[in-house]
């Protein structure tokens, strides 16, 4: 009797696994390129499990929520630490903050894609890191400050693409990297002086 088939959702979950693996150090950057190939075109569920067999699956994330609404009116509100990132985030905004911190998400995705209506006062500071791109081309603004950093290193994979649209009519989107903490910036002097 032949193999079962697998099917487009079995890759993705296989993909998903290879992507978290990845995120937590258990697999190079090459590694995954490689195994996220063949889980694309694999046909049959032994030709997934070897994709993933030394890996571990207890403990993994459950499935990444397809959309994320934030409605906030005042105050602020964050996504830190290893939360898991969705396809889509729609995100309202009007006299508040919201802090989306990527350093230690979850990321089992190629691409977020957020929708973004910022009013007076509504804030939007994404925290990025190596490998995770922000494209703000597509978003109107008539008030308000867009500021995200340049391209990155063409020899730099990309880990996430987040991609804005929507508009903002009084807010300000701003992407960056974590800050330093002060003895990092230090040591980063002394190891300058020490070129000198």
């Amino acid at each position: 009797m032949s193999e079962q088939r697998v099917s487009h959702r079995d890759r993705d979950q296989a993909v998903e696994i290879l992507r978290v693996a990845a995120g937590d150090g258990r697999l190079t950057a090459a590694e995954l390129d490689e195994r996220v190939e063949a889980a694309l075109v694999a046909r049959t569920a032994s030709d997934l499990a070897v994709l993933v067999a030394d890996l571990p699956l207890e403990g993994m994330p459950p499935q990444a929520r397809e959309v994320i609404r934030i409605d906030q009116r005042f105050g602020e509100g964050k996504r830190t630490g290893r939360w898991l990132v969705p396809r889509r985030m729609e995100i309202r905004l009007k006299f508040s903050e919201l802090k989306l911190d990527f350093t230690e998400a979850v990321i089992t995705h190629d691409t977020l894609y957020i929708d973004v209506d910022l009013r007076i006062g509504g804030h939007l500071t994404l925290i990025t890191g190596p490998g995770i791109v922000v494209d703000a081309d597509d978003v109107s603004y008539s008030r308000g400050d867009i500021k995200v950093p340049p391209a990155i290193d063409p020899d730099t994979p990309v880990r996430l693409r987040v991609v804005l649209t929507g508009r903002s009519t009084g807010g300000d989107i701003v992407a960056r990297p974590p800050r330093r903490a002060p003895w990092q910036l230090l040591r980063r002097r002394t190891q300058a002086g020490d070129d000198r």
